[in-house]
């Protein structure tokens, strides 16, 4: 089930972190056959999986339909971004306003993948857990396994973009503020807290534990232990899977799930031992920390992803890497920063959360001492159910083996101050993380986002316009935008060889001829200053397009060719042309009478 959290939160992260791209890779008669051919490719591949004979065990079948899952992200991250399926989704009417429905068709793809393995692992499942389930049972059946990890992403997404598209300004304003956010996002936990327990007990189809000696015994020792959880029969695999678990925090929504092979396999007392396990989850509030563990990566992931982002976007180095490369944007994007927060998210679940998960399962079983004195009817427990599974000193990423976990229970019968010492251990743990957590996101705040989000576009702008002008070295208009960004840099040497390049392409461009003019006419780097080939331009571009701002580049001319009157002339003739700037050209005027071009060599000019 853990396998499945992450194989879950892979795919959601795959397809939220996925960019739409302007256009597609390649065409619609070619992404679709492609689609085709990736869906047929993985289902061959997945039948060579699950038909070899490892299969023909309960671990081997589960090894396999694991590696199948693995198998399944792999050919997913690459229909989304080989077929740009992300692109169509978006053709979806209402897909703006409603960005929830994409994502979640996007996350139905991914069950397509699902589908595909379920109905390969179908016949070995019937064999091995001696079921009779036909396709669409198989296939529906574990849909509602799998259901709960994927429904409170579901609810979140659907909730937060209904809230946004209210008539009501006031929640959208309170939605967008830091407060409101986690105002929603609280409302969110209490919702999975309160009602995802009893919805999860029906999807898994979970029956009430008969009247008996059983459930007697068990809710007596419960009341002994003043706690109060509903007793139900869990029908994993067919009820042979040999485990229980506890869900909710709330009693009257609180449940105890046991299969029916653990209570065939267990007796009484240790069944109350197992049960003083899951009590122990409770009484730690293991469940709170979850949810602040799962909470903690969001907030990481939200804050922290747009800075690192922009700080990724400013470095000279991607760009470089950009031009050199002529990879796009998207694709270098998803190399350089989408690709490592999806590893960022592997390495956080399979090693902190999984660190976790493993010392409150050894925190859960050490609360055996407390609810009956002794671990020996657990170690008895956990030997049967080794011996039963076969996997009694086999590790996970999220359980200490159960070998190492009754080495670790007759450690604390020598000495129970083992027991403090690693309550002790997973307090300073929590803490550590909360400060770990705090830290990165106070200094991820530091990060100068909008000086670096302005880095970003000039240097995007400037790499796009550079590749432009590969593609296209005949057409002068690249040229000239490039031209016009260098000389906002300040890089006024490029500037002006860029504006050449383009004039002897197009020498009648009126803009062009502007915009060198002003180039000679104010560059800080007085070498470059021409004032009088920068009259000639711009009568030339005036004579073209008479419009206000070209008026004031041959105002500004003769103003440095020492002909104020002139000048005075044009800034007037500006204003007829655009009057909404007019109070700037007659700044302009005042300027050109108060003092000369020679006084302020080093005057920037600012055009309006």
């Amino acid at each position: 089930m853990y396998n499945n959290l992450l194989i879950f939160l892979s795919a959601i992260f795959l397809f939220a972190l996925d960019t739409v791209p302007a256009r597609p890779l390649f065409s619609t008669w070619v992404s679709l056959p492609l689609l085709i051919a990736g869906l047929v490719l993985f289902d061959l591949l997945c039948r060579a999986l699950v038909d070899r004979s490892t299969t023909r065990s309960p671990s081997g079948y589960f090894r396999a339909e694991k590696q199948s899952q693995i198998l399944a992200l792999v050919f997913y991250a690459a229909a989304l971004h080989l077929c740009d399926v992300k692109y169509y989704l978006n053709m979806i009417p209402g897909s703006a306003s409603l960005p929830a429905l994409v994502s979640m068709i996007g996350l139905l793809f991914f069950f397509v993948f699902l589908a595909l393995i379920w109905e390969r692992t179908r016949p070995h499942y019937n064999q091995l857990f001696d079921s009779h389930h036909s396709r669409s049972s198989f296939i529906l059946s574990n849909i509602q396994t799998n259901l709960p990890t994927v429904l409170p992403w579901l609810v979140l997404t659907l909730i937060y973009d209904l809230t946004l598209i209210l008539p009501w300004p006031y929640i959208q304003q309170l939605q967008e503020s830091t407060w409101g956010n986690i105002l929603f996002y609280g409302l969110f936990l209490l919702f999975i807290l309160l009602f995802l327990p009893p919805i999860v007990r029906r999807l898994w189809h979970c029956t009430p534990l008969p009247e008996g000696v059983l459930n007697d015994q068990l809710t007596a020792f419960c009341a002994k232990q003043n706690f109060s959880a509903r007793l139900y029969y869990w029908p994993l695999m067919e009820g042979k899977m040999i485990t229980a678990g506890v869900m909710g925090i709330v009693p009257g929504l609180r449940y105890i799930l046991i299969t029916p092979a653990l209570t065939e396999s267990l007796t009484l007392k240790e069944l109350e031992a197992v049960l003083a396990h899951e009590i122990g989850h409770v009484k730690h509030r293991h469940m709170l920390f979850y949810l602040m563990l799962i909470a903690g990566f969001s907030l990481l992931i939200g804050l922290a992803a747009e800075p690192m982002t922009y700080l990724l976007l400013s470095r000279d180095l991607f760009y470089t890497l950009m031009a050199q490369t002529h990879v796009s944007l998207e694709s270098l994007l998803t190399l350089f920063a989408i690709l490592p927060l999806f590893i960022l998210m592997l390495l956080y679940f399979r090693f902190c959360f999984g660190y976790f998960i493993r010392n409150f399962e050894r925190q859960a079983d050490l609360h055996v001492f407390a609810a009956t004195g002794s671990s020996q009817d657990l170690i008895a427990a956990f030997e049967k159910i080794g011996m039963i599974t076969g996997k009694r000193d086999e590790p996970s990423w999220h359980h200490f083996g159960i070998g190492q976990r009754i080495d670790y229970l007759l450690r604390c019968e020598q000495d129970r101050g083992l027991i403090g010492h690693h309550d002790r251990k997973v307090r300073f743990s929590l803490l550590t993380y909360v400060l770990i957590v705090a830290g990165i996101l106070g200094l991820t705040q530091q990060i100068p986002v909008d000086k670096l989000s302005q880095q970003y576009e000039e240097k995007y702008i400037e790499v796009m316009l550079q590749e432009k002008i590969r593609q296209e070295p005949d057409k002068a208009l690249w040229l000239r935008l490039a031209g016009d960004l260098l000389q906002h840099q300040k890089m006024e040497q490029k500037a002006l060889d860029a504006y050449e390049q383009a004039l002897e392409l197009e020498p009648g461009n009126a803009a062009l001829m502007n915009n060198l003019a002003w180039l000679l006419l104010t560059a800080e780097n007085t070498e470059l200053r021409d004032p009088h080939r920068a009259l000639s331009l711009a009568r030339s571009a005036v004579t073209r397009s008479p419009q206000g701002f070209i008026f004031d580049t041959l105002a500004t001319a003769y103003w440095a060719n020492s002909l104020p009157a002139e000048a005075v002339k044009m800034e007037q003739r500006a204003i007829q042309a655009d009057p909404a700037n007019a109070g700037y050209y007659r700044k302009q005027v005042a300027r050109f009478l108060s003092s000369t071009y020679l006084d302020e060599l080093t005057d920037k000019g600012d055009k309006p």
